[in-house]
């Protein structure tokens, strides 16, 4: 029967000759059928695996040497292009269009001889914090499946989280890899802005998305970002900053810096058991020789408000490409002219949520309202990124809860958007600062649900990030009641 712990185990098993890729591939296919209630995938690319998984096993059989994801299954979330596969951004007015190329990040997956499986179901263009916001239905928490997974890349999360795959990309705007990562009790990694191409990920907000990576132990999220990393010639904002070998450094152990905000701690939304399991785990820290302070921060409930006026800004000008004229969606309304065509194909295509935030965004652009929002929401982000700045010349680390609460039921948030906003509180800091960050499932509720510890570094430090997780991640295994 096959098994998967880790990447490294599962590559010491084929050495071993104890699997093959082609029995890996057609145990994920069977437990993606037997799981597909949970709706994670909404195509299953199942032929062309099992092809691309005999081909490795061949090449592996004639002597040639294995690369570095050899044989990995991988989900991709439905908003990052394949080349001749399907992608609609979980949107109708992407339904049936298929990509013309690939992106970088994918062009790198491949070339490491990963195995692709399918692409993973999301909220509409990334919009959403639930995963209830998709044109092919909500996908269901597989540790309970009344509450949601998180989003926007809930399907990416759920099939890590059920055993569907070995790792899964997602995109992270305001904490869209980072909360579902928290809410399904794995690791999800939202890298530097820059870190990884961007070319191939349809843009939601263009300043703030990145590419990110779910797994189940560190050196897996390390090794997927270690292949992904770096210069692109496709992708103007991605840095040159010398990407690390993440595998080699993260299980090094050190004593660290950190920072906290009792703001964060005491905030009115933060669960009472998040903010006491937070305060146990910077007491043990200190305990094993780590300097763990707080830190004043007053700009926190300055951020959700300047992150979604932003990013809907950013939004509103990237998807008016969506028209129905190109490509996508067109309403069948006849006898209409040009104008009333585009307003038509645009209703009918997007869903509430996105057109929601088109019309914020477009609102804040406006003449009139510009400096009013946008000017200021700018201004904010400027002064935190200041601030963030200026806490890393004295600190390794910043930690703080990643969601307020757990996952919550399905539903219970859908008809208050404003509530479901500020349930970013924690996330969206990371990415108005363009700095790493991971959530790292350490603790349990007494509701039964998982819940992770958010952990953000300096600019391009994800070296420290992933040795600091992985040192958290190895105590609590070696002592699994001590952080719970």
């Amino acid at each position: 029967m096959f098994e998967f712990s880790s990447i490294e185990q599962y590559h010491a098993a084929l050495k071993e000759g104890k699997t093959t890729c082609l029995q890996a591939v057609e145990h994920y296919l069977d437990r993606i059928r037997s799981a597909s209630h949970l709706n994670a995938f909404i195509e299953v690319y199942a032929s062309e695996a099992l092809q691309k998984a005999r081909s490795l096993d061949q090449r592996r059989n004639a002597g040639h040497p294995a690369r570095k994801l050899h044989g990995v299954v991988v989900g991709l979330k439905d908003v990052i292009c394949y080349k001749d596969h399907k992608l609609s951004a979980s949107s109708n007015i992407l339904k049936n269009f298929t990509s013309l190329y690939s992106a970088t990040a994918v062009e790198r997956l491949l070339a490491e001889e990963a195995i692709i499986i399918g692409n993973c179901n999301c909220d509409e263009f990334a919009m959403g914090s639930t995963n209830e916001n998709s044109a092919y239905g909500r996908v269901l928490n597989a540790l309970d499946e009344t509450r949601v997974p998180g989003g926007s890349s809930g399907g990416s999360a759920v099939a890590v989280q059920a055993g569907l795959c070995m790792i899964s990309l997602g995109s992270d705007t305001g904490g869209s890899v980072r909360q579902p990562a928290d809410f399904c009790g794995i690791i999800g990694l939202k890298p530097a802005y820059g870190r990884i191409s961007r070319y191939g990920l349809i843009a939601y907000g263009s300043s703030f998305d990145q590419i990110g990576i779910f797994g189940t132990t560190v050196y897996d999220v390390a090794l997927a970002l270690e292949v992904m990393a770096g210069p692109d010639e496709f992708d103007s904002t991605v840095s040159s900053t010398k990407v690390e070998k993440y595998t080699d450094l993260i299980g090094k152990k050190s004593k660290y810096r950190v920072a906290y905000f009792n703001e964060a701690l005491d905030h009115s939304s933060l669960d009472p058991e998040i903010s006491s399991s937070i305060t146990g785990l910077i007491e043990k820290l200190n305990k094993d020789g780590h300097e763990v302070s707080p830190v004043e921060f007053d700009l926190l409930d300055y951020v959700v408000p300047a992150y979604y006026i932003i990013t809907t800004a950013e939004a509103s000008s990237n998807l008016s490409r969506y028209d129905g004229v190109r490509y996508g969606y067109r309403t069948q309304r006849k006898g209409i002219n040009l104008t009333d065509f585009y307003k038509q194909s645009r209703s009918e295509g997007l869903g509430k949520e996105v057109k929601r935030r088109i019309m914020l965004g477009t609102f804040v652009l406006s003449a009139g309202y510009y400096d009013a929002y946008f000017t200021k929401a700018q201004k904010v982000r400027s002064l935190l990124t200041k601030k963030i700045q200026l806490i890393f010349r004295e600190f390794d680390f910043i930690i703080m809860p990643t969601s307020p609460a757990t996952a919550f039921k399905a539903g219970e948030k859908t008809t208050d958007p404003i509530a479901m906003y500020l349930a970013d509180i924690y996330t969206v800091i990371a990415n108005l600062a363009g700095i790493p960050s991971i959530s790292v499932p350490l603790f349990s509720h007494s509701n039964g649900m998982p819940f992770g510890l958010q952990v953000m570094s300096n600019r391009f430090n994800e070296v420290h990030l992933l040795r600091f997780s992985n040192q958290m991640m190895q105590e609590q295994k070696a002592q699994p009641g001590k952080l719970k």
